[in-house]
């Protein structure tokens, strides 16, 4: 552990053996107020672990199942309200981006950029939010192995930018469900660079509501408590104040209930992990 690498964003550090990050936020912005009140909500709900707080947020969900789905306001509305949201709450944000040429619009406005799992292995893409000079935090795809995430990471060094977050979100376990190897974020520990687990889009059943994805948020919790017990960087969630309603990943999203329970125990088990006083 003591070759591990520190990402400074904004006011905090993120590393494998400092305390754990949290990254969280509805999966996409459904509507300003909305979001700025859920922002508010998590930031008073996290405040009370003093641990790191990312809020995270979509301003467009690229891949949604049906070309029905709701997919958020846009690049500029969507940045604007970002933008909001960071000034009332002091918080850093992390978001995603899905083409090239978003990375350094987005890059006005995020502390860090996020490469979208299926899209990890897109050349241009990884290149162009490297190029930004952003942290760039990427998702593992459900179709890689975490030893492959190696050549990932050589693409962002390629251009000197050495602010990397790895996220581990699940691997593809036949049509409809994923399952999530832990092995792959002692694997990825190996790297040197911090290690995200995603807890609930790990808890994802893609395509299970024939036009939309299903998920169990109730599981989210369970494998993230495994995950912490490893000892990484941080925790990415999806949180709503009201899942069922959600316009976005309703299924696997955390009520803020949900949210202050598994957030205490994680600080807990990290506390004991990490032997910090």
């Amino acid at each position: 552990m003591d070759m591990q690498k520190t990402i400074k964003i904004g006011k905090y550090s993120l590393s494998n053996n400092r305390p754990l990050a949290f990254m969280a936020g509805t999966c996409v912005i459904e509507s300003e107020k909305h979001y700025l009140d859920t922002a508010q909500q998590l930031k008073n709900i996290l405040a009370r672990t003093h641990h790191p707080f990312i809020l995270k947020a979509s301003f467009d969900k690229a891949n949604r199942t049906s070309v029905h789905a709701y997919r958020g306001p846009g690049l500029a509305a969507g940045l604007a309200i970002l933008a909001k949201a960071k000034a009332l709450t002091g918080l850093p944000v992390v978001v995603d981006v899905h083409e090239p040429w978003q990375a350094e619009e987005a890059a006005q406005v995020a502390d860090i950029l996020q490469i979208p799992a299926f899209l990890c292995r897109q050349t241009d893409l990884v290149l162009a939010c490297a190029d930004t000079g952003k942290a760039i935090n990427v998702k593992k795809g459900q179709f890689l192995a975490p030893s492959s995430m190696e050549q990932v990471i050589k693409k962002i060094e390629s251009r000197g930018n050495y602010k990397i977050l790895l996220t581990e979100r699940g691997a593809s376990f036949g049509y409809g469900d994923l399952v999530v190897d832990m092995r792959s974020l002692e694997i990825m520990k190996q790297f040197g660079y911090p290690v995200i687990f995603d807890a609930t889009h790990s808890v994802q059943k893609p395509g299970a509501l024939g036009s939309a994805t299903g998920g169990n948020r109730l599981l989210a919790p369970v494998l993230a408590k495994a995950a912490v017990a490893l000892g990484i960087a941080g925790v990415f969630f999806e949180a709503h104040p009201n899942p069922d309603k959600a316009l976005s990943d309703g299924p696997n999203s955390l009520d803020f209930k949900l949210t202050a329970t598994m957030v205490k125990q994680l600080c807990a088990i990290d506390k004991v992990v990490k032997n910090f006083k």
